[in-house]
């Protein structure tokens, strides 16, 4: 008996593998083809956006993996609006727009 319980707790200590992760070799890229440089995003990224759905609700932004509340600050930045797809952040005079782009890349734009 006290065995079996050995055993049990060896095997719930072991690591199981993810049923969900693919195959190794459809992680890696084939060795013929080098894959394009992309550029390091430069600033603060947008990750998420989060709008309640009443009236004067909250409103956040997850920033660099910070949350970040209308009004809040980042990197000395003010977030002055959230929208759907896209907040404002605010250092002065100077306005910055981050958007969410679905490839994962986001890419932040002067107006």
């Amino acid at each position: 008996m006290l065995a079996m319980l050995a055993w049990q707790t060896a095997m719930a200590q072991q690591a199981l593998p993810d049923p969900t992760r693919p195959p190794p070799e459809v992680l890696l890229p084939p060795a013929d083809k080098a894959l394009p440089a992309v550029p390091a995003a430069t600033g603060p990224q947008l990750q998420s956006v989060l709008l309640a759905r009443r009236p004067g609700g909250r409103r956040l932004a997850v920033i660099d993996g910070a949350i970040v509340p209308l009004g809040g600050k980042v990197d000395g930045a003010i977030l002055v609006e959230v929208r759907e797809s896209a907040v404002v952040l605010q250092r002065g005079k100077r306005k910055q727009v981050l958007k969410l782009v679905s490839s994962g890349h986001e890419k932040a734009q002067q107006p």
